[in-house]
C-alpha cells in the first residue's frame, strides 16, 4: 500500500520551504484523523513511506542523484520502515570515495533543509570501509546497519555494503549476542532494573520496546531473517510467544504514538502531565486518575510479559542455540528439580501439575545461593501453568507450607522473592497482591508502583541481615539479629500497602487481609496480632518523627503509649526505615535517619524507665509455654515433669525468652542434679545473632561482676545480657557474646574454656576483680561521654540506673567491678549495644537490700563516670 492510498496529497512539485512545511502539517493532521480508524502499525509505516517520498524528492532537488557514487540509506527504526509521529530519522549517506567540495555542499544543503523542516535527523557520511570499521567497534552502529533499507542513489553500492554486513566476520552471532545482552544490562541498570516507575520510558525501560527489539536482533542476526515472524519456523519462538510479543508491541506502539501526538515532539517518557490525554486517546475514558490507573495497569502488565519473554528467549538463545549451557555441571536437587549451572531446571514437563511444586521451585532458589534464575524451558512451563490456574495458590495446604518456609528462610527475601514477584507468583499466591500489580500512586513522593515499592521494601529488610551491609544501618542490623521471628517483619511488609487503590484507609483494610492470612496460615494469635498492628500503624513512626517535636518528653510518652512495648518498637523501626527508603531513591537522607533513630532511642529509654505496657502478654506467655512443651515432648520430657520447674519462674521469664531457649534451659535444668553447683550452658551454634550463655546458680553478692570479669578474661564481647532471679532466689542470667571479629563462638575447645572460666568465677566469692577497658582504633573516632541517670521505680527498695557510654571491650566488666567496690547488688539488668553506643539499665540496691540514697547515688555516679572517662580520654 502506497502512502498516496492513505494520504492523498503528494510531495509539492516545485520546491519551497513553506510548501514543504505545509505538506508536513497536512500529513500530521491526516495522521491524527486517521488514528481513529486505522491501526498504529499502519500509521507508523505510512509515516515512514511519507518520509521516503520527501527524502527522495529532496535528493533529486539538490541533484544528488547525478553523483553515481552516493547512496541514501535508511537505518535503525527508520530502516525497519517504522516511524512514530516525531521519531528521529537515522540516515547513512554511503559514498564510493572521498567527497568533492561540490558534493559536500550539496549534502550539507540536503541535511540543512531537513533540519529546517524540524525533522530530528541523525546522519553520517561514510565510505563502505569506514562504515564497516566503525560498525565492528560499536554495537549500536552494527545494529542499525542490520536494518538498513535502500532509499535512492547507487543501489549496487548499497548491496555491496549489505553483503559485507551479513558476513559472519562482521559480527559473529555469539559476539553480537553477548554485546547486546551487555548493552541491555547497562540500560536496565539506568532504570534500577525495573519498569515499575510511575513515569516510565516506553522505549528504554526494562520490558519496553527496546527489549522486544533486542530479542529480534539477536535471533535475526543468527538466523539471517528480516522479520520476527520468521523466527517461529526456526523454533526460536513458539506461535503463542510470537503472538504475545506482537500484542505487547502493539500496545506499547499505541501508547508511544499517542504520547508523541500529545507532547508534539519525540518524547518516550510518559510523564504525569501526558498520562490523562494518552489514556483518553487509548480509550480508557476521561475520568482522571481512574482512567490513568486502567491504562498504566495494562502497561505494567505488558512490560512484565515483555521482560519475562525477553529473559526466557535470550536465555534460550544462549543455552540451546549457542550451546553455552553444555559446560555447566548438573546437580540433582530432588525428584523433579535440577541445578544446571546457575539456573534451576525442571526435569519433568508435568512438574507443575502438582501446584506445590511451583512454590518448591522458589524454595530451592532460596536454599541454593548459586541459583540465579529459572531455566528457559522451565520458565516456559511456569508461564503455561500460571495461565491455567483456576484459583489461588494459597488454597493448597502444600503451597501454604512452602510459602511460609520461603518467608522464614534466611535467604527467602533475596533472589527467591524477587523472582516470585517478577514472574507473577506472588500475584498467583495472594489475591490481594494481584490488585496492586501496576497500581499507580499519584504523588511526587512515590517513585514506584505499589507492588514494586513493596518488593523494594522487602529487599531493604533483607539487606539488614546481609553481612556486607552491616555498617549501612547498624542499628537495624543489630535489631534484626535479635528478632525471634523476622518473618513477621516480612509479612508486615507484604501487607502494609496491599490495600492501596481500593478506597478507604489502606492501613485498616490491609490489617484485615493480614488477619485473614494469619488465620489461613495457622499463625499464632500473638504473631497475627503483631503483624496486624504493624500494618495498621506502619505510618505512625515516620509521621511522629517528621511532624512532631521528638525532643518533647510528652511526644515521646504519647508515642510510647501507642507502641506499648519494646518488641513492637523494634519491628516498627525496621519496617519504617525500609518503607521510607523504598519509596523514592532521592528522598532518603541522613536527617530523616537521625530523626527516626532519636525517636527509637528516646522511646526505648522511656520503656526501660517503666512506661512499657506489653500488649497481649498473656497470649505471648501462653504461646511460648505451649511451643516449649511441644519441643520438650519431642525429647521425651512430659508436661508433669516440666510444670513443677516452671512454677519457680516468674512470668517475665516466659515473656523474655523464646520457646526454643525455654526448652533448652528446661531440658538441662531437669538433667542438672546438684544445684549447689552452678549450671552453665553455652550454645554450640549461633542463636539470635550470637553465642548464648545461660547461667543458673544461687544468687550471691558480686555475682554479676565476677561473671562479666570472667567473660572479659576470655576476650569475648558481650553483645546483650539479661539478669533476673526466680522465686527461689536463683539467678537466671543470659549473655549473648561474640568473638572480637564479630562472629559467634564456634570452637568446641573455646566453648569449654568459657564455660570453665564462668564456673570457677561463680565458685570463688572472694575472686579479685581486675577488669581493664580497651579502646580500639576504630572506636576512638567516636565521642560518647559516659552518662549516668538514676530513675524513679515502682519498687521502693530498688533503684533504677541508666548508663550510656562508648561500647568498648571490657566495659561491662569495669561496670561490674565498680558495683562490687561500691557494694551494690544487681537484681535485674538489660544490656544493649547499639552501634558504637552501649545503653545499659540496671535494677540495683545497697548491700542492705535498700534503694540507694541521694548521697549513695552521687558517689556511684561519680565513680562510674571517672572510671569510664579515664579510659576513653586516656
Amino acid at each position: 500500500m502506497t502512502t498516496a492510498m492513505v494520504f492523498e496529497k503528494t510531495v509539492p512539485g516545485q520546491f519551497t520551504l513553506d510548501g514543504y512545511k505545509k505538506h508536513f502539517s497536512d500529513f500530521l493532521d491526516w495522521l491524527k484523523v486517521a488514528s481513529a480508524s486505522q491501526s498504529v502499525a499502519t500509521l507508523v509505516r505510512a509515516r515512514a513511506r511519507f518520509i521516503d517520498e520527501v527524502l527522495q524528492q529532496l535528493w533529486r532537488h539538490y541533484q544528488l542523484q547525478q553523483h553515481k557514487g552516493l547512496t541514501l540509506i535508511a537505518v535503525g527504526g527508520y530502516g525497519r520502515g517504522e516511524l512514530h509521529p516525531y521519531s528521529d530519522i537515522d540516515l547513512l549517506i554511503l559514498t564510493e570515495s572521498r567527497l568533492s567540495r561540490e558534493q559536500q555542499e550539496q549534502i550539507g544543503q540536503f541535511v540543512t533543509i531537513l533540519w529546517d523542516l524540524r525533522l530530528e535527523v541523525g546522519h553520517s557520511v561514510r565510505t563502505i570501509k569506514e562504515t564497516l570499521t566503525l560498525g565492528r567497534e560499536d554495537i549500536t552502529i552494527a545494529t542499525n546497519l542490520m536494518e538498513m533499507r535502500f532509499l535512492c542513489g547507487n543501489q549496487p553500492l548499497f548491496e555491496q555494503l549489505s553483503h559485507e554486513v551479513s558476513k559472519d566476520n562482521f559480527w559473529p552471532s555469539k559476539d553480537f549476542f553477548q554485546a547486546k545482552r551487555h548493552e541491555q544490562q547497562g540500560r536496565h541498570a539506568q532504570y534500577h532494573g525495573t519498569a515499575y516507575n510511575l513515569e516510565p520510558n516506553l522505549k528504554a525501560n526494562p520490558g519496553g520496546l527496546r527489549d522486544i527489539q533486542t530479542v529480534g536482533w539477536v535471533a535475526k542476526k543468527h538466523f539471517r531473517t528480516r522479520t520476527m515472524r520468521e523466527l517461529v519456523a526456526h523454533h526460536y519462538l513458539t506461535e503463542d510467544e510470537y503472538q504475545e510479543l506482537m500484542e505487547c508491541e502493539a500496545y506499547l506502539w499505541q501508547m508511544r504514538f499517542a504520547l508523541h501526538l500529545e507532547a508534539g515532539r519525540n518524547e518516550n517518557r510518559i510523564l504525569f502531565d501526558y498520562q490523562p490525554a494518552v489514556a483518553r486517546w487509548l480509550g480508557f475514558g476521561d475520568d482522571g486518575k481512574a482512567s490513568v490507573e486502567r491504562m498504566m495497569k495494562r502497561f505494567f502488565r505488558t512490560v512484565q510479559r515483555v521482560s519475562e519473554l525477553n529473559e526466557m528467549l535470550l536465555q534460550h538463545f544462549e543455552g540451546n542455540i549457542l550451546k553455552s549451557h553444555s559446560k555447566f555441571k548438573v546437580q540433582k536437587l530432588d525428584d523433579v528439580f535440577e541445578q544446571h549451572g546457575h539456573l534451576i531446571f525442571a526435569s519433568d514437563k508435568a512438574v507443575f501439575a502438582r501446584r506445590e511444586n511451583i512454590l518448591k521451585l522458589f524454595w530451592h532458589i532460596a536454599e541454593q545461593p548459586q541459583i540465579q534464575g529459572i531455566h528457559s524451558e522451565t520458565l516456559r512451563l511456569l508461564r503455561q501453568v500460571r495461565r491455567r490456574l483456576m484459583g489461588d495458590l494459597q488454597d493448597y495446604q502444600g503451597c501454604r507450607d512452602l510459602f511460609m518456609a520461603i518467608i522464614r528462610h534466611p535467604q527467602g527475601m533475596d533472589r527467591a522473592i524477587t523472582l516470585m514477584h517478577r514472574h507473577g507468583i506472588l500475584a498467583a499466591y495472594l489475591p490481594a497482591w494481584r490488585n496492586i500489580v501496576g497500581q499507580m500512586q499519584f504523588d511526587l513522593f512515590h517513585a514506584y508502583t505499589v507492588d514494586e515499592h513493596t518488593h523494594r521494601l522487602l529487599k531493604n529488610l533483607h539487606r539488614y541481615t546481609e553481612p556486607e551491609f552491616a555498617n549501612e544501618f547498624p542499628l537495624c542490623t543489630d535489631i534484626v539479629k535479635r528478632l525471634e521471628k523476622p518473618e513477621l517483619l516480612y509479612l508486615a511488609g507484604i501487607f502494609h500497602d496491599i490495600a492501596k487503590g481500593r478506597g478507604g484507609d489502606h492501613s485498616e483494610l490491609g490489617a484485615i487481609d493480614a488477619r485473614e492470612f494469619g488465620k489461613m496460615h495457622k499463625l499464632s494469635e500473638f504473631d497475627t496480632k503483631l503483624i496486624v498492628w504493624l500494618v495498621e500503624q506502619h505510618l505512625l513512626m515516620s509521621v511522629t518523627a517528621q511532624r512532631r517535636d521528638i525532643h518533647d518528653p510528652a511526644v515521646i510518652a504519647e508515642f510510647a503509649d501507642k507502641v506499648r512495648d519494646e518488641t513492637r518498637l523494634n519491628y516498627l523501626y525496621c519496617l519504617t526505615l525500609a518503607d521510607i527508603r523504598a519509596t523514592n531513591d532521592n528522598l532518603w537522607n541522613d536527617w530523616k535517619g537521625s530523626l527516626l533513630r532519636e525517636l527509637y532511642l528516646g522511646t526505648q529509654k522511656a520503656f526501660r524507665r517503666g512506661l512499657e505496657k506489653p500488649m497481649d502478654l498473656r497470649d505471648q506467655i501462653r504461646e511460648h509455654q505451649t511451643e516449649a512443651l511441644r519441643l520438650l515432648a519431642e525429647t521425651g520430657i512430659t508436661e508433669d515433669r516440666v510444670l513443677p520447674l516452671w512454677a519457680k519462674f516468674k512470668a517475665d521469664y516466659f515473656a523474655r525468652y523464646n520457646p526454643k531457649l525455654i526448652a533448652w534451659h528446661s531440658e538441662n535444668l531437669l538433667a542438672h542434679t546438684d544445684f549447689s553447683r552452678p549450671m552453665v550452658l553455652v550454645s554450640p551454634t549461633a542463636m539470635r545473632g550470637g553465642t548464648q550463655i545461660f547461667v543458673y546458680t544461687a544468687d550471691q553478692p558480686k555475682l554479676f561482676a565476677r561473671m562479666v570479669a570472667a567473660l572479659d578474661s576470655k576476650k569475648v564481647s558481650i553483645f546483650d545480657a539479661q539478669i533476673m532471679t526466680n522465686k527461689d532466689g536463683y539467678a537466671m542470667d543470659t549473655f549473648v557474646v561474640l568473638e572480637q571479629n564479630g562472629n559467634a563462638v564456634t570452637s568446641t575447645s573455646r566453648i569449654q574454656s568459657i564455660k570453665k572460666a564462668l564456673e570457677q568465677a561463680i565458685g570463688q566469692p572472694e575472686l579479685v576483680l581486675n577488669a581493664k577497658v580497651r579502646v580500639n582504633k576504630q572506636l576512638k573516632a567516636f565521642h560518647v561521654p559516659p552518662k549516668v541517670v538514676f530513675l524513679p521505680g515502682k519498687n521502693k527498695q530498688r533503684t533504677m540506673l541508666e548508663l550510656a557510654a562508648l561500647d568498648m571491650p571490657g566495659l561491662l566488666a569495669t561496670i561490674g567491678q565498680v558495683f562490687a567496690q561500691c557494694e551494690i547488688n544487681i537484681h535485674a539488668a538489660k544490656i544493649t549495644t547499639i552501634g558504637e553506643r552501649a545503653e545499659d539499665f540496671f535494677m540495683i540496691s545497697t548491700r542492705e537490700d535498700q534503694a540507694l540514697s541521694a548521697d549513695e547515688q552521687a558517689i556511684l555516679r561519680r565513680v562510674l563516670v571517672e572510671q569510664l572517662t579515664d579510659v576513653t580520654e586516656g
